[in-house]
């Protein structure tokens, strides 16, 4: 697994720096165009939600690209502090047992 010493952004912080910013589209703006509520979509543009499927799927027909460019950013931010929380080193590996060839063969 490739180790990032620097956290990747916040999904939320991507939207706001590099698509709401760029369009100079205020929360309220954006929320109401995506059929949101302003709360919701200010909850991930200032961090404190992440972006679900539904709201990528949304997010990708307003801006032209696609909902999986919205959901790899969520899951490579949560996949990177989830690295930095568990300790690989206790976990029980569970290998597939050994084959032994026929005699027959």
């Amino acid at each position: 697994m490739l180790k990032r010493a620097l956290p990747p952004a916040h999904p939320g912080t991507i939207l706001h720096e590099l698509f709401m910013k760029e369009r100079n589209l205020s929360i309220t703006e954006l929320s109401k165009g995506l059929g949101m509520t302003r709360a919701n979509l200010s909850a991930v543009v200032n961090e404190r939600a992440g972006i679900s499927p539904e709201l990528a799927v949304k997010l990708s027909a307003a801006f032209g690209n696609s909902a999986t460019f919205w959901t790899n950013l969520q899951t490579n931010y949560e996949l990177w502090y989830a690295e930095k929380k568990i300790k690989r080193s206790v976990i029980r590996r569970f290998r597939l047992p050994s084959t032994k060839q026929s005699a027959h063969a």
